[in-house]
């Protein structure tokens, strides 16, 4: 997802550790800022900050909104340097990870385990110490899972990969929720389902896209094993599940008309792409004409709708 100022190396080639000479300091920052990952992160706080509004039905304390984003940016962080850092391996031979900052050579593996070690404990501290330790513990929670339970053991396991693994990235609405009342509830727990069904109608569109790159490292992405057609019906699955339990926020007494009126139309919409990404799979259209990376890209449109919607609700209520 994130590309560093460094030289291109072919996929299969995992580099050597360059000489310091050879890796100027800039160049080093950007790639340490890369090991984290910063586009996915910026999702995560998405899903994070208008909870908080959510939670406290109005304005959160803005030092706590900065302290909890910061928490969530090292924490994440952390998780994904450590992928990086298991996963060097097979990076070094997809296309779409050949200029990740361990193949290109611009960060050692013994830096990139350093890094991440320490962006976990330094997180968890700060939420321990200036937000609250509930929430500290859902952020080391998250972190654990992603890098044990779906790096290291469903990854190269199992289709189910991301379906599981997804568990990860539905934590910081738990955590947003957590940062502001010292508590849990249903809505967060809602909330957390909603992104557990999103996540892999999500993913899949990309991992139909890039198939070939995770069948070459024997990486089970759904659409490694299964046609389009079959991949595109578990997408129409979860995707109705999805906007189902994303209305359930107003019988449960959290949200109103806003937050109602903008779930039904975002989800009607990604459902009509759903639907659409199964017709020209059932009519076996292959290649760009498949146009799977529709719904990816809209996948993370909807999420942001949908996560706004909950943060302006309150206001007009």
């Amino acid at each position: 997802m994130c590309v560093t100022a460094v030289e291109s190396r072919p996929p299969g080639v995992l580099g050597a550790s360059q000489s310091p000479a050879r890796r100027p300091f800039g160049a080093r920052v950007m790639a340490f800022v890369a090991l984290t990952k910063p586009r996915i992160i910026e999702l995560l706080l998405i899903t994070t900050v208008p909870v908080m509004f959510l939670a406290q039905q109005g304005v959160p304390d803005l030092t706590l909104v900065l302290l909890t984003c910061v928490g969530g940016y090292l924490s994440a962080g952390g998780a994904n340097a450590l992928n990086m850092y298991i996963d060097r391996d097979i990076d070094a031979l997809m296309d779409r990870t050949a200029q990740r900052p361990l193949v290109t050579g611009m960060v050692s593996p013994r830096e990139c385990l350093a890094f991440g070690i320490t962006l976990a404990v330094v997180s968890t501290l700060l939420f321990g110490l200036t937000v609250n330790w509930l929430s500290a513990w859902l952020s080391l929670g998250a972190l654990l899972f992603y890098v044990v339970v779906y790096t290291m053991i469903l990854k190269r396991r199992t289709a189910q990969n991301i379906v599981w693994g997804g568990i990860a990235g539905c934590m910081p609405v738990l955590i947003g929720w957590s940062a502001v009342t010292n508590s849990l509830s249903w809505a967060p727990v809602v909330l957390f389902l909603v992104i557990f069904f999103w996540t892999p109608p999500h993913y899949w569109p990309l991992s139909m896209k890039v198939k070939e790159d995770y069948a070459r490292v024997g990486v089970p992405m759904l659409p490694v094993i299964a046609g389009n057609k079959a991949v595109a019906k578990q997408i129409v699955l979860y995707s109705w599940v999805m906007v189902g339990v994303s209305l359930l926020l107003t019988p449960l007494g959290y949200t109103g008309w806003f937050y109602t009126a903008v779930a039904l139309a975002a989800g009607g919409w990604w459902l009509w792409e759903a639907h659409a990404l199964l017709n020209r799979a059932k009519a076996e259209v292959t290649g760009a004409k498949l146009k799977e990376m529709r719904l990816f890209h809209w996948s993370i449109t909807y999420v942001s709708l949908l996560f706004v919607a909950i943060a302006v609700d309150p206001f007009l209520r």
